[in-house]
């Protein structure tokens, strides 16, 4: 079986590559995913700190 694992991208990134890796998990445009994680974060949102966590949890491909 192949098992489905989150990796921060290397190819699709823009600072730390956690939305090109979110985006390719899910099968999703990288864009959709930033534009929903800036929204997320300037609606009164913690973006910024679980952007920072997730790039220190998920391992880089």
């Amino acid at each position: 079986l192949l098992e489905k694992r989150l990796y921060r991208s290397r190819g699709d990134r823009m600072l730390g590559g956690v939305c090109g890796g979110i985006a390719e998990y899910f099968n999703m445009d990288s864009s959709l995913v930033r534009i929903l994680w800036v929204l997320f974060t300037l609606m009164g949102g913690s973006g910024l700190l679980i952007y920072l966590i997730c790039l220190v949890v998920i391992p880089s491909r």
